[in-house]
């Protein structure tokens, strides 16, 4: 018997691969910002960026298996990484400049599915 297996869903697979991504930078970005010297002024960059990578995870797993509510959790997770990049941003560090570059393109991702 002949197993079918399914090909990626080309239209989808850009943007799956941009949340992942962005979901991974921002617990990287997450880790260091818990080592740096000036944690306390970066509580608000930590909790948002442990709310990205959630919201990115859960993008990219809705856009897999094809979730009736794709359209909604696409947005949310666009408006979240657009707030992680602009927190990040208030940081001068690679790590944060890294995240707040993978949060803007995957926002981007997001809204072109949202859009389809």
């Amino acid at each position: 018997m002949n197993a079918t297996i399914m090909a990626p869903n080309a239209e989808y697979q850009t943007c799956i691969d941009a949340c992942h991504k962005c979901a991974q930078i921002c617990q990287e970005c997450f880790r260091l910002c818990l080592e740096e010297q000036d944690v306390k002024s970066r509580e608000h960059c930590i909790l948002d960026l442990m709310d990205c990578a959630d919201a990115c995870s859960m993008a990219g797993c809705a856009m897999s298996r094809r979730s009736k509510h794709l359209k909604q959790i696409c947005e949310m997770c666009a408006n979240i990484c657009d707030e992680c990049a602009k927190e990040c941003s208030k940081f001068t560090d690679d790590h944060n400049r890294m995240c707040a570059d993978a949060c803007r393109k995957c926002a981007d991702e997001c809204r072109k599915m949202v859009s389809m």
